[in-house]
């Protein structure tokens, strides 16, 4: 299954101040221009194009206006004002890892409507300027792992190879009914997550042996090794255990 994460804590900083009230931060939208160059000579009969200028369109923040916020929606009504630029920082959910940074103006900002019904509206539009930075921090990763039994890995494990796109196919000896696995963190800060059959979970420290984890004899047992940490998007790996007939 793909990786998804909910939006709920996400966050945008302006000038290093993190902006309060925010409902909806609307990030970066990348488009590129383009230049219709066919020629009689283009005979396959479709256009033929060149890329042109590349655009950043406009993050867009929506929410609702806190009087008390002096350093971070009063200092955008003030920079909006004197057409200072500042960078702006669109953090996603530290599950991810990820970021936006950019620099960028002020070219609308609002305080307002105020009826007499709900919270008084905040609302900025900012255009980036120059090339904005998308980045993705993600852990370091598991440099290696023992199991308990005489075991068989395919292929051979290497810390960059994770995902649930390339597993390992770990054969274990004819007729054992669990394994202990024994995973090291590259960096020893990370934390540790063993799931068995998307069912039983355990966290270990790097070098530590997990509880037994229990085998189908009969199928393949799917064990994920998990390394996360706050800030990172995590690393998982995946080993599908198949037990040796008798």
């Amino acid at each position: 299954m793909a990786a998804k994460n909910h939006a709920l804590g996400t966050t945008f900083t302006w000038n290093s101040v993190s902006i309060a009230g925010l409902t909806a931060i609307n990030g970066i939208e990348l488009t590129a221009d383009q230049t219709d160059v066919t020629t009689h000579l283009s005979t396959s009969g479709y256009e033929e194009t060149l890329v042109g200028i590349k655009r950043t369109g406009t993050a867009t923040l929506e929410g609702y206006f806190d009087y008390t916020d002096t350093t971070g929606q009063h200092a955008m009504v003030t920079d909006f004002g004197a057409g200072t630029s500042r960078t702006g920082v669109i953090t996603f959910p530290s599950a991810t890892g990820t970021t936006w940074t950019f620099t960028g103006y002020i070219t609308a900002i609002k305080i307002g409507d105020a009826g007499i019904d709900g919270a008084i509206p905040f609302t900025a539009t900012i255009k980036p300027t120059g090339v904005p930075t998308f980045a993705v921090a993600t852990v370091v990763g598991m440099s290696g792992i023992e199991f308990s039994n005489d075991v068989l890995i395919m292929p051979a494990f290497a810390i960059g190879r994770y995902g649930a796109a390339n597993p390992y196919v770990v054969t274990i000896t004819a007729l054992e009914t669990a394994t202990v696995v024994t995973p090291v963190d590259a960096t020893g800060g990370e934390v540790i997550t063993i799931t068995t059959d998307g069912a039983s979970s355990q966290v270990v420290a790097t070098g530590e042996a997990s509880s037994p984890c229990t085998l189908d004899v009969d199928d393949v047992t799917q064990i994920i090794v998990t390394i996360s940490k706050t800030g990172c998007a995590p690393k998982a790996y995946y080993f599908n255990c198949a037990v040796l007939a008798g």
